[in-house]
């Protein structure tokens, strides 16, 4: 079975973009390191100011000798940067989405020139089936920005009702949690595609509980949908899903997807974890280059 690599890896954050495992920390570190090579001219043009308004022209304070003592002393710098740490991390996280969105706009351009074969042949869509956008999700029930993104895409149904559709495709990772969430997933929904996008968002909302329970946790919540959990675990266990999970894979491994999530947005690739406004972006191109906006 060709699975995908931990989350911890190659989950793709909102900050940090793919295959960073970034926390909050290393952020701020970059944050630092992009603000002192600032700070000085930044925080010299303010004393400078700052001699102006409260002391005699003649005190001869300059930019050029406040610069200077700047650089000579940079723990003053780093002294205001900790003092002020939780702006200078917002301000280094709004740069991080900026650039991504830039590099990822860029990316756009060539996507649309780049048309990508995804195979929905017997797939359980969600939305209109004959929408013009086609989103699909590369996803995955153990990574916590993939659950974000189904929060995300529930949004984006309601606004574009009737522009868009929705395509589930999981890539597990090499754990038994994340492996036999998708298989179960996978069998649900060759048995039964309706019921199949319930348990799905069962699994989501309760990974949590099915990581303590196991298949305690899948016996009851396929019952209550309806479904005869025994046929369900033997079709889980069986070659179906596997060539299926297998498919999904190679095709993810076509588009150069290492990680989750990631989503198509007809042939505009969105890599990674990121806000509802791209997600719109997206669609509102998608939709023009269709020729539906």
């Amino acid at each position: 079975m060709i699975t995908h690599a931990s989350a911890d890896k190659t989950a793709v954050s909102p900050e940090t973009g793919p295959n960073s495992g970034h926390t909050a920390q290393a952020v701020f570190t970059t944050a630092v390191k992009a603000v002192l090579r600032a700070a000085p001219a930044i925080i010299a043009a303010f004393s400078l100011s700052l001699s102006t308004a409260q002391c005699a022209p003649s005190s001869g304070v300059t930019k050029e000798e406040v610069r200077q003592i700047l650089k000579e002393n940079p723990d003053l710098v780093l002294d205001i940067l900790k003092d002020h740490s939780e702006t200078v991390l917002e301000i280094a996280q709004q740069g991080n989405m900026l650039r991504k969105r830039k590099a990822m706009l860029a990316q756009w351009e060539q996507d649309a020139k780049q048309k990508k074969i995804v195979n929905l042949e017997g797939r359980a869509l969600r939305g209109n089936p004959k929408a013009p956008v086609t989103l699909v999700a590369y996803s995955d029930f153990t990574c916590p920005y993939c659950r974000q993104a189904e929060q995300t895409i529930a949004q984006l149904l309601k606004k574009y009702d009737g522009k868009i559709r929705v395509a589930f495709k999981i890539l597990p990772k090499e754990d038994p949690v994340s492996v036999t969430a998708a298989r179960y997933s996978t069998a649900a929904f060759i048995l039964d595609p309706a019921k199949g996008w319930l348990f799905l968002d069962a699994l989501f909302s309760g990974i949590e509980q099915y990581e303590r329970e196991g298949e305690d946790f899948i016996k009851k919540t396929t019952e209550s949908l309806g479904y005869d959990f025994r046929k369900l675990k033997a079709e889980a266990g069986g070659s179906a899903v596997q060539r299926r999970l297998d498919a999904d894979s190679k095709e993810a491994d076509g588009f150069g997807i290492s990680g989750t999530p990631h989503f198509l947005v007809n042939d505009l690739m969105i890599r990674g974890a990121v806000s509802r406004d791209l997600f719109e972006e997206a669609i509102d191109k998608a939709l023009q280059l269709a020729g539906k906006k």
